[in-house]
């Protein structure tokens, strides 16, 4: 007799719902009725992992004419596909150089490296949840340690390019957590506030005064990608500050692999709000793109302190490259390298305190990990928060 597995109902996709077929609860024919929903929430511990699998699955913003995305090409006409079906990475010929420092991961590189899951963190969240909806504790429940939930993040109104990069950052921001516990371990997810009030609260100390109505990032696409602005940028910083201060060659892999993707995740982000720079940020009459990049990041370098190390979109030439141009795409120093930031200098920023002693901000109990810690005077053992 033919079995017909349990239907799961999942409202996942914008435009279309997806339903789930699973193998494993089967019934006889006799017994079937004509259709069995079942929300998310419900039995969630069974269900978990198929709709696990839907979701990576299902990079979908599609229309409903379109059962599958249809920017995705097939397989079988993908070039690249093709050349990971026929070559082989194992070959004597594709193995990288030996290291000049045969020691994989050095004691000193472990709490550096561990620091960086802090932003990880918060970048995961902040774009998963923007996208899907969703965020780590859906999507990869192992990686948070046990830490606790975010505070207030929520799905965004995007438009279609804009939940494209961000649903692509989300996952890849899965992958770096990963990479980054697998080399050097790691610490429960801290408490992340990610509501549209501590946005709204660093966009007026950005200008000074209360912006009526207060800010809202996840509103719409132009207000998601001036959050955005905010907070790659400090993953930049810190890498690059971390680099010299890592011997490891499982160290300094990790390192240059994160630094390379936050890297292109800030230039994507600064590229989309260059495009825009000369428009007016509604509802803020006569504020513009490139003036609101200009006060977040002299607002950076004030809380971090140690002077300029975060520029706007425009700057003046002297501060350009070569000092020779006013647009400023990237943000980098005289020599167009990018700025380094120390633990302490990035804390001062994300707690919006200017003070790496006081929590506050994104991180209102203080970021994890044995750096953050002893600056709060709070003792700290991997599996505590």
């Amino acid at each position: 007799m033919v079995g017909y597995g349990l239907l799961i109902h999942y409202k996942f996709c914008k435009h279309h719902t997806v339903y789930l077929q699973s193998s494993e609860f089967r019934q006889p024919r006799r017994m079937r009725k004509p259709s069995v929903k079942m929300a998310m929430s419900s039995s969630s511990h069974i269900y978990t992992p198929l709709l696990l699998l839907l979701l990576l699955a299902c990079s979908c913003k599609a229309s409903s004419e379109h059962a599958v995305d249809p920017t995705c090409p097939p397989a079988k006409t993908s070039a690249v596909w093709a050349t990971a079906e026929t070559s082989s990475c194992s070959a004597p010929q594709c193995q990288p150089s030996a290291p000049h420092i045969p020691v994989p991961v050095f004691p000193y590189d472990v709490d550096p490296l561990q620091f960086a899951l802090n932003l990880e963190y918060t970048e995961a969240e902040y774009f998963l949840h923007a996208a899907y909806g969703v965020g780590l504790d859906q999507i990869a429940p192992n990686l948070t340690l046990g830490g606790p939930p975010p505070v207030g993040a929520m799905k965004a109104n995007l438009d279609e390019v804009t939940w494209r990069v961000v649903a692509e950052f989300g996952l890849q921001e899965v992958g770096h957590l990963r990479a980054i516990q697998r080399t050097v371990g790691g610490f429960p997810r801290p408490k992340i506030d990610l509501s549209a009030k501590n946005f709204a609260r660093v966009m007026d100390a950005a200008f000074g005064y209360k912006l009526n109505p207060p800010f809202d990032p996840y509103v719409n696409s132009l207000n998601f990608l001036l959050a955005s602005y905010m907070i790659p940028y400090l993953g930049i910083n810190g890498y690059t500050g971390t680099n010299p201060i890592i011997d490891g060659y499982d160290s300094k892999k990790l390192l240059a692999g994160l630094l390379g993707t936050e890297a292109g995740q800030d230039a994507v982000f600064r590229a989309l709000l260059f495009d825009r720079q000369r428009e007016t940020v509604p509802p803020y009459k006569g504020i513009t793109v490139a003036e609101f990049t200009d006060r977040i990041s002299a607002t950076r370098n004030q809380l971090g302190k140690c002077g300029v190390k975060d520029e706007g979109l425009t700057v003046p030439p002297e501060l350009g490259a070569e000092g020779k141009i006013c647009t400023n795409v990237l943000s980098a120093d005289k020599d167009s390298l990018s700025y380094p930031r120390t633990p302490a200098q990035l804390l001062r920023i994300l707690y919006l305190t200017g003070d790496e002693h006081v929590p506050g901000g994104f991180f209102p109990e203080g970021a994890n990990g044995k750096i953050a810690r002893e600056f709060l005077g709070k003792p700290f053992a991997a599996g505590d928060n």
